[in-house]
């Protein structure tokens, strides 16, 4: 069992929950993590469009999860982890990265603190999945 992996998957899955929590408590949850002014203003109108995204994501998250658990031998392998692992924990990075440079450079509708702590949550992620990965790696298919 991979600690850092497992780890990786458990914070994937938390972020999908509260995604889900978004779509079940709406505009206010919105808000409180950081959606735009556009996405609020949908869910408050009751828009499905928030939702639908908002799930879609969720689906992403779970499926990173899944992929973080079987690579840390919890689950069964799953197909294409070496290169799923290496592109979900590029995808982490990069948003971590690219998020604080966005948030020097050009906020737009969101806070600085939301880039800010978005960016830093999700590079730590990443990082802990390089890490998970790089101990795996000879057992992955």
């Amino acid at each position: 069992m991979n600690t850092y992996l497992l780890t990786g998957a458990g914070a994937s899955a938390l972020a999908a929950l509260l995604h889900i929590g978004c779509v079940a408590f709406g505009a206010p949850w919105y808000r409180f993590f950081g959606a735009g002014d556009r996405m609020v203003a949908l869910a408050q109108a009751g828009s499905v469009i928030p939702s639908v995204v908002t799930l879609g994501i969720t689906a992403v998250l779970l499926l990173w999860s899944a992929y973080a658990f079987a690579g840390a031998g919890i689950l069964f392998a799953l197909p294409l982890e070496r290169f799923a692992l290496c592109a979900i924990s590029a995808v982490y990075c990069l948003r971590g990265l690219a998020g604080m440079v966005f948030a020097i450079t050009a906020p737009g509708e969101r806070s600085v603190a939301f880039w800010g702590w978005s960016s830093a949550i999700c590079l730590g992620i990443g990082v802990v999945h390089v890490v998970g990965l790089s101990q795996v790696w000879p057992q992955l298919s």
